[in-house]
């Protein structure tokens, strides 16, 4: 009894270690970006920082209007393509698919998860990049490009996380619409998906997380160009393209600027993530 006890004290002692760690390891990270963003963002007016639409770090001018702009097209975009194809796949997986081919296919998926995101992109480039050009004109890099290329990246995370949740629904939901005389389809999509909404939300939301943050694959297909794009075809820049672009050479107030950038990254993540919590909170309170 004792040996147990002192095993558990010790396991209870690691695990509260751990979730300080990361605790403190989210709050270094905020402390850093805001000290050192903020004031930049102060100094160059907030006005100006948010509301310019000239990126032209040589002439001071740093606008961030353009990459803000950008990131809601492409994340918007890719949420387009990747949302509905992702949860009706879960769907399929869950509810209608042979074992044998779910042998196959969730191999195939949990696979797509591991490919790194420069591999994602070098697809792109080589594949919708040209696909895109042919069927539309133009150079073919843009937010189209960029967004077909995100909302298969999160289909994987997608899938994952709506199909756990289906299948979490206990069975007697599915039992009782069939009871009711509801066909094995209206069963699934009436009674199984309504109980599975928050787990499939949960889905949406951490797909959006990876559409936002996304880098390498949204520097080789989007264009890059720091500009308010006029159509779907348009190149854009997004936010965090537009920090790893330059980061490696900026320096005073330009390295502070894309700090600032980051700022606004970061403040732009809360507010989708509390836009979705109170839809959830709305949800459940009928």
């Amino acid at each position: 009894m004792k040996k147990g006890k002192i095993s558990e004290n010790v396991m209870h002692g690691i695990f509260l270690f751990c979730a300080c760690a990361s605790i403190i390891a989210v709050i270094l990270i905020c402390l850093f970006i805001f000290i050192n963003g903020v004031p930049a963002i102060m100094e160059i007016t907030a006005l100006k920082f948010l509301g310019g639409t000239a990126w032209k770090p040589r002439q001071n001018l740093f606008g961030v209007l353009p990459m803000i702009v950008g990131s809601l097209y492409v994340t918007a975009g890719g949420v387009l393509f990747g949302v509905p194809i992702g949860i009706l796949c879960a769907v399929f997986m869950a509810r209608f698919c042979p074992i044998r081919i779910y042998q196959v296919l969730k191999p195939a998926i949990e696979l797509l998860a591991g490919i790194p995101s420069i591999v994602y992109g070098f697809f792109g480039l080589v594949v919708i990049v040209p696909m895109v050009r042919n069927f539309f004109g133009g150079s073919g890099k843009g937010i189209l490009t960029a967004s077909i290329m995100l909302g298969i990246m999160i289909l994987p995370t997608i899938i994952g996380v709506a199909e756990s949740a289906i299948r979490a629904v206990p069975d007697s939901y599915y039992e009782g619409a069939l009871g009711l005389g509801a066909t094995h389809e209206r069963a699934v999509f009436f009674a199984v998906l309504p109980a599975a909404k928050s787990g499939i939300l949960a889905s949406v939301i951490l797909g959006i997380g990876r559409v936002i943050g996304e880098t390498m694959a949204v520097v080789m297909v989007a264009g890059n160009q720091a500009i308010i794009p006029n159509s779907i075809f348009s190149g854009v820049r997004t936010l965090t393209s537009n920090i790893v672009l330059e980061m490696g050479y900026a320096s005073g107030l330009h390295k502070d600027a894309l700090i600032g950038t980051a700022v606004v990254l970061f403040v732009f993540v809360l507010i989708i993530n509390l836009c979705f919590s109170a839809v959830k909170k709305k949800g459940n309170a009928y």
